[in-house]
């Protein structure tokens, strides 16, 4: 059975320091959910609390209907995967996988029944009498995850599981880890502090900062529409420009170039920081296209090159161009860029607060 998770006015403490001031977040029944935040957020803390792991300070922790804050770790039936494995080593993998069934004193056929299921479904039924010490990372963290979804838990809880793993072993896990999560129908809480990872698995994601959530939403809402200039700047590279903008004409203003939009809701004539996506701003030779800039570097990555371009006022901001043969584009050369004003997103000079809404 899967579960929705509530947590009300969470508070965590270290002594004196506190980690977690005031946290509320719901968690759907079935969601794929992930922290998000860079190290020392309390992310991994409230992971550790949902689990029981942590003691809790303040607030309310429900699963369902059922408050869970005083209830032992071993009684809230949560599987729990973990950055380091934390396989058995002088257990084979079917014996790793089966181990929480025989805890639970379940038949011998059913165990085989159920550990067979699991091998098989994170493929690694072929190394079901290897010893860990013989398998891949990769291997070894399909063994952790087949050991905690054989137990049937109304909560799976994993803990930054692939940042021991290569570039390419990644991606491929959080493939298999998104398609297994959404073929069973868990709840499912996932810490990172890799966006990428986070942007390709989430149905939802929570960027956290000192313990407060910043934001909550899909991935396509966060990284389009960022609550504040921390959410801006921890998804996705962005560039950030100081500019004014003026309500009487609804046109922004920055060092040598102007443009009008209509989707700000600012009524006084206010400093403004917009940030723009490196992929949201158009090259061209052509001086009508908008702002004069020059090329100050390039990097090519295959399918796109990186440039580096110094902009009115001396600030060099990085531009995301399709890489083509022989593009003309060369460091040193003078170019104009336009910027994609309806995928911009203006904030106040404080960084607080996003000024542009849907419209």
């Amino acid at each position: 059975m899967s579960v929705n998770i509530s947590i009300k006015n969470a508070v965590k403490k270290y002594g004196a320091s506190t980690i977690i001031p005031d946290l509320s977040i719901e968690i759907k029944d079935k969601e794929f959910f992930t922290l998000l935040g860079p190290s020392g957020c309390g992310k991994t803390t409230l992971l550790r609390m949902i689990a029981g792991f942590n003691t809790i300070e303040g607030g309310d922790f429900f699963f369902n209907e059922k408050r869970i804050n005083d209830m032992d770790a071993s009684k809230r039936n949560i599987g729990m995967v973990f950055q380091n494995y934390a396989i058995f080593p002088h257990y084979t993998v079917k014996q790793n996988v089966e181990f929480g069934l025989k805890n639970r004193r379940l038949p011998k056929a059913e165990i085989d029944e159920s550990t067979n299921k699991f091998l098989e479904l994170m493929r690694i039924l072929e190394f079901k009498d290897r010893m860990p010490e013989r398998l891949s990372g990769g291997q070894q963290q399909r063994v952790a995850l087949a050991r905690a979804l054989v137990i049937k838990p109304d909560v799976l809880l994993m803990d930054e599981p692939l940042s021991n793993l290569d570039a390419k072993l990644r991606m491929e896990m959080r493939q298999a880890i998104r398609d297994l999560q959404k073929e069973v129908g868990i709840t499912t809480v996932y810490v990172t502090h890799d966006q990428e990872e986070a942007m390709a698995i989430s149905d939802r994601i929570a960027v956290m900062k000192d313990g407060v959530i910043q934001q909550v939403g899909t991935p396509q809402e966060i990284y389009h529409r960022p609550s504040n200039l921390f959410v801006a700047t921890f998804i996705g590279g962005t560039n950030l420009i100081d500019a004014q903008y003026s309500p009487d004409d609804g046109r922004v203003r920055m060092d040598g170039y102007e443009f009008r939009m209509k989707n700000i809701a600012c009524d006084t004539e206010s400093p403004v920081v917009l940030s723009v996506r490196p992929e949201d701003l158009q090259m061209s030779a052509d001086p009508d296209e908008g702002i004069k800039s020059r090329i100050t570097d390039s990097v090519f990555l295959g399918m796109n090159t990186h440039f580096l371009v110094r902009i009115p006022g001396g600030q060099t901001i990085e531009i995301i161009h399709e890489s083509i043969m022989n593009s003309g584009f060369k460091v040193g050369d003078t170019v104009y860029l336009r910027i994609k004003t309806e995928k911009i997103n203006v904030f106040s000079k404080d960084g607080n607060r996003n000024l542009t809404h849907a419209g």
